[in-house]
């Protein structure tokens, strides 16, 4: 599994909204998640709207063409385009910054 961890920037005056929208992610947005490859998928949010994500996936490639290839997918990408800074048009799925890990404990255990 590729560890996938991406940074974006939610409008600080439209944060409240933001979390209100994730606490109810529609039914067919989850399943497409699910079954395109987003496993262990998190969003952790700061109080300045700095955004990081983590989504455990085989492909993350693989993962974000299988979502682009869904209608839901264009939907929900449209409502939260605006919740975002600095995307200049990008989808937020598409224009995220990932962000290079440095450590994994598990990596590290198991080294001889």
């Amino acid at each position: 599994m590729e560890r996938v961890c991406f940074q974006l920037q939610v409008k600080v005056e439209r944060i409240e909204e933001y979390k209100q929208r994730h606490a109810a992610v529609w039914p067919d947005m989850l399943r497409a998640l699910a079954e395109t490859g987003w496993h262990n998928y998190s969003l952790f949010l700061r109080p300045d709207g700095v955004l990081i994500g983590y989504v455990e996936t085989p492909s993350i490639e693989a993962a974000q063409a299988g979502m682009a290839a869904t209608e839901v997918n264009a939907r929900w990408q449209a409502e939260m385009a605006e919740f975002f800074e600095d995307l200049d048009g990008i989808a937020p799925d598409e224009g995220f910054l990932r962000l290079e890990e440095v450590f994994h404990l598990e990596d590290q255990l198991g080294r001889p």
